[in-house]
């Protein structure tokens, strides 16, 4: 630790970058094992293999034995009051049962695609039970390749939601902390240049980036087989890329706020609407076509679809340019107005 290069300011506030961030366990854990955590809770519930069986209820044992055979389908004899309370209950996808009139009525929530699926199912069980006849001949060819599963589409999403929020939360709270404390006052009063204390947390993000990045990727490669396609060095070309522009993000958050309480505030604020919008659990094509062009240019949904399309399809960075583009643009602008209007004290 006697060499110049050890005694420079930008190594020895990079340091103190790590030191602050190994001593506070909450941050480990956010950054490190709860991508793992969620990955596995997520990865098990909708792993590729063969799904249980499909709960119903129906109010009489006709109705049930009507379902016999049918391995997808797992029906329950209830009375209507019992079956409606394990509808909301969420125990059970639809609710099957006989009017006065001897009609089948199917009571279940549109809205869900599951309970749709549901309705097919023993619609079909029914008909068949009834003597119907299908006139054409068909079959099922169940594909379950790698690439195109839930847990494929998962792990980039969260290892987009985790350089944001790892980049936005980790310089926002250490600057703001140490304008707070006034340690940044008392720094600024030394010889060191500005550019170096800014500098030591892009050095500090870039030097956390392979372990936050790496962790969800190996570890899903490894305990579900999700690919990456494109390469390691497409990988990190574009989680740099996204890194510098939520570092730039998280700069302009805590370029003036004062207290813990604001800039959480604040933070939350630009991240919840990614969360949402970004495509991070579901696709963003569920939103209506009028907001799409409005997620498109979102530094979140730019990182996660360039993730997506390098792990997942193996397109090359020149496939994702318009994706890099507006990261670039994110970080160009926020840097700017940052370092325009950044409270040093």
């Amino acid at each position: 630790m006697n060499s110049p290069l050890a005694r420079h300011p930008l190594v020895q506030l990079t340091l103190l970058r790590f030191r602050e961030f190994v001593r506070e366990p909450e941050a480990v854990f956010w950054a490190l094992i709860f991508p793992i955590l969620l990955a596995t809770g997520l990865g098990v519930a909708f792993r590729g293999g063969s799904t249980g069986p499909v709960n119903v209820a129906v109010t009489s044992a006709e109705l049930a034995r009507a379902m016999d055979g049918q391995g997808a389908l797992a029906p329950e004899v209830l009375d209507t009051g019992a079956a409606l309370d394990a509808l909301r209950a969420g125990r059970v996808l639809l609710v099957v049962e006989r009017d006065a009139h001897g009609e089948v009525v199917f009571r279940y929530d549109e809205s869900n695609p599951e309970a749709r699926a549901a309705r097919m199912a023993v619609n079909e069980a029914l008909q068949v039970a009834a003597g119907r006849v299908d006139p054409v001949s068909v079959r099922d060819d169940l594909w379950r390749e790698t690439g195109s599963r839930y847990i494929d589409f998962l792990i980039p999403g969260l290892v987009g939601m985790g350089i944001m929020g790892n980049a936005i939360w980790g310089l926002g709270f250490a600057i703001v902390d140490a304008r707070r404390r006034k340690l940044m006052k008392r720094i600024i009063a030394t010889p060191m240049p500005r550019h170096l204390f800014l500098g030591s947390f892009l050095a500090w993000r870039m030097l956390l980036l392979p372990v936050e990045v790496g962790v969800p990727v190996v570890f899903g490669a490894l305990a579900f087989g999700v690919p990456v396609r494109g390469g390691m060095v497409d990988l990190v070309v574009i989680s740099v890329v996204g890194s510098l522009a939520f570092a730039a993000i998280g700069l302009l958050i805590a370029s003036r706020a004062k207290t813990i309480e604001a800039v959480s505030g604040l933070m939350n604020f630009v991240m919840l609407p990614m969360w949402v919008l970004s495509g991070v659990f579901f696709s963003a094509e569920r939103f209506p076509d009028a907001m799409q062009p409005f997620i498109a240019i979102l530094p979140l949904s730019a990182l996660i679809d360039a993730l997506r399309s390098s792990m997942l399809q193996g397109v090359p960075l020149t496939g994702v340019g318009t994706e890099l583009a507006i990261l670039g643009a994110w970080t160009v602008s926020c840097f700017a107005v940052a370092l325009r209007i950044f409270r040093w004290r």
